[in-house]
């Protein structure tokens, strides 16, 4: 597997975002006429297609011809709907609607967007980015990290002024103008003089934004006398414990009766906590919250896609980051470079209809009968021991493979690692995982 320096990561970035930004202005201005910026910041990015072509660059360099397809076109529908909902969430206001195309899901995203998604990653994975790395080969390399830098602090500071402004605009008017402080009011005239600049600037990219209403008074008012009312992050955080139990639960049990012993799933060194399963019932809850009361038929559909792909991009991270492969179904029919199956993806979307239907109403009514102050409580600890926990079994699982290299230990952690995770201690937590070749 091919492991990409950051700096690579980083021209990926710079070079979609901008690439992206070309194509959505382009064919913004055939539609409208007229030129207009496309791009969430004042600079020239989309940086959504940045982040899915680091995505894809990452997590599916292994695939090939229609699968690459295939999982292109996933991915990037899954980040164009998380990056819909967030937008909604945070502007009150959808920038796309597809509600007008055929085979759409609430307007967020599409089947003929989702296959042109598939076709541009197919292209950039493909061909794309080998071309960029032979450009980028004729600068010298410590030129292409500071301007890589350059940028990235650039972007960083013009994300964060077009959030506050665009958020803050027309707040807070009133007490700025109260104020006696010169300096106020003329920060205050700054703020609103850019403030609709980058309005008006987003009114002339997505003319056919639509004004929404989040039920915000309600879903305070409930929060304000419930705990974890809705889908709120206190939710969701102890429904990823929930997950990650009932997962090294379900997994311990299914070797037990599949392969006839039993051995630890978990993928922490401190308690039976299954992590991909953790990540995996928070994100499908959070995702498909809206979506919890539809047919069994399309929670089995969505299950099943989302799932797999997750699985596979898992198994992608863990390799690169560890150097272990934890799990392998080479030996399984229908599998994918032996990192999903096509048994295990059906697993997935009944998983899925399982855990809405039956699970989990069942958790949420007993999460949300936690007393308001107890339940924050209890969440915060077991955030902070879950840290903890992922930190020290990264630590193992990084000395563990070094010392399957033959690396001696070179400081004082490193040899209490040796001595309180030797390798017949991982063995019995990590049984199926093994070096990467």
């Amino acid at each position: 597997m091919e492991h990409l320096a950051w700096y690579e990561l980083l021209l990926l970035f710079f070079a979609a975002s901008f690439l992206g930004w070309v194509l959505e202005t382009a064919t913004a201005d055939i539609k409208q006429k007229k030129f207009v910026n496309r791009g969430l910041v004042t600079g020239p990015f989309c940086v959504m297609y940045g982040i899915t072509t680091v995505l894809l660059t990452v997590g599916l360099g292994e695939l090939r011809g229609i699968w690459l397809f295939l999982f292109s076109a996933i991915y990037a529908t899954v980040v164009e709907w998380i990056g819909g909902h967030l937008i909604e969430r945070l502007f009150h206001q959808r920038w796309w609607d597809y509600s007008g195309r055929k085979w759409n899901l609430d307007g967020y995203i599409c089947l003929s967007a989702s296959a042109f998604w598939g076709v541009l990653g197919f292209v950039m994975v493909t061909w794309g980015n080998d071309l960029l790395f032979r450009l980028m080969a004729l600068l010298p390399l410590l030129l292409v990290k500071i301007l890589l830098l350059v940028l990235a602090g650039v972007l960083v500071v013009d994300i964060l002024a077009s959030y506050i402004l665009l958020r803050g605009y027309g707040k807070n008017i009133r007490q700025w103008e109260e104020a006696d402080n010169r300096i106020r009011k003329v920060t205050l005239r700054l703020q609103n003089w850019i403030g609709t600049v980058i309005a008006r600037r987003i009114r002339k990219a997505y003319p056919k934004a639509v004004e929404t209403k989040i039920e915000e008074k309600e879903e305070a008012k409930a929060a304000s006398t419930v705990f974890a009312a809705g889908c709120s992050f206190y939710k969701i955080v102890l429904l990823f414990f929930c997950g990650a139990f009932l997962g090294d639960l379900t997994e311990t049990v299914f070797c037990r009766i599949t392969a006839g012993v039993w051995m630890s799933r978990s993928s922490v060194v401190w308690g039976p906590f299954s992590i991909v399963w953790g990540l995996a019932i928070a994100l499908v809850t959070a995702l498909l919250y809206r979506y919890k009361d539809r047919s069994n038929t399309f929670l089995f559909g969505m299950g099943t896609f989302l799932g797999g792909a997750y699985e596979y991009l898992c198994s992608v991270f863990t390799e690169l980051v560890f150097g272990k492969v934890f799990w392998d179904y080479s030996d399984i029919p229908f599998n994918l470079g032996g990192r999903i199956n096509l048994l295990y993806c059906f697993f997935w979307g009944f998983a899925a209809v399982v855990w809405f239907k039956l699970l989990y109403p069942r958790l949420s009514d007993w999460i949300e009968k936690l007393p308001m102050k107890p339940g924050k409580i209890i969440t915060w600890v077991l955030i902070v021991f879950m840290c903890c926990n992922i930190v020290m079994s990264c630590m193992a699982l990084i000395r563990y493979d070094a010392r399957g290299k033959g690396t001696a230990p070179e400081n004082t952690l490193e040899e209490w690692l040796d001595e309180h995770y030797d390798d017949a201690r991982m063995q019995r937590i990590y049984p199926n995982a093994i070096t990467a070749s």
